[in-house]
């Protein structure tokens, strides 16, 4: 006897776990599942005939689109601890009005604060991250707005002092910032002069800064300093922050939401 519900041919399932991933950037096997309506073992087969093809790659657990230059090794970085991202992401975007103006540095976490924003109505938004102009600029009544500069080839963010002198003609609600590192003596610091400056950048034009951060940004110094922590008024992680940190945060008056993690979720130290 079979079945009410029709098994989808192979090959509309290879073109709708492309889609997926050209949409969302990452899956997993177990999303792959529900969205397909077929067992695991049927996903990992069309996962592993679609990676003998090139299309795509399996890392940290995740299925990403396969490495064809600069846009998979940031697609990497965002299969990277994803679900906790996506936790922070959604966490973030809950401070987010519709109609605010919205100032979003580049990086993985802010990317997947992009997707989050799109239940936003009419969001002015000013960013250096061309995948999360990309992302709002299909939101419902969205007005994005990106600058000229040096695009760089990792991830197609666009840095230089002429994106910064296009970020100081606006002024925004809130900056939405990643980070390379939280130290207790340093403050927020990153690893790359140029996205530190695009970061300052943003802070003097915003009248309020959240920071998203996972907790391996706890466990690292980097060589550049971003700001202090009297700079951000909010902090969204998935675990309460080590003694030090908290210290500095509480006398600071710094806000922090914890959003928890999944118990499967291992943070893992990132550099980007």
């Amino acid at each position: 006897m079979t079945s009410g519900k029709r098994m989808m041919h192979k090959t509309d399932r290879h073109n709708a776990i492309m889609t997926s991933l050209r949409q969302a950037g990452s899956t997993s096997i177990a999303e792959l599942v529900q969205k397909l309506g077929v067992s695991d073992e049927t996903v990992r087969r069309d996962v592993k005939v679609l990676e003998s093809r090139g299309l795509l790659e399996r890392v940290h657990g995740a299925v990403i689109l396969a490495d064809h230059g600069g846009e998979a090794a940031f697609q990497k970085r965002m299969a990277q601890n994803a679900a906790i991202k996506r936790a922070i992401a959604e966490a973030a975007a809950r401070e987010v009005e519709d109609g605010d103006a919205v100032m979003i540095d580049s990086g993985t976490t802010t990317a997947y604060v992009a997707r989050a924003l799109l239940a936003r109505r009419n969001l002015f938004v000013v960013t250096n991250g061309t995948e999360i102009a990309r992302t709002l600029a299909g939101g419902a009544g969205n007005r994005v707005h990106l600058p000229g500069g040096e695009m760089r080839s990792d991830d197609y963010a666009v840095f230089g002092e002429t994106s910064q002198a296009f970020i100081r003609n606006f002024r925004a609600k809130i900056a939405i910032l990643s980070i390379g590192a939280i130290h207790h003596d340093g403050g927020y610091m990153d690893f790359h002069l140029q996205e530190t400056e695009m970061a300052r950048a943003m802070i003097r034009q915003s009248s309020k800064v959240i920071v998203v951060a996972d907790r391996s940004k706890f466990h690292t110094q980097a060589p550049v300093s971003v700001c202090g922590f009297a700079d951000v008024g909010t902090l969204v992680t998935e675990r309460t922050p080590p003694t030090p940190i908290l210290r500095q945060l509480e006398q600071h008056e710094v806000r922090v939401i914890e959003v928890g993690s999944a118990p499967a979720a291992q943070a893992a130290p990132e550099a980007g």
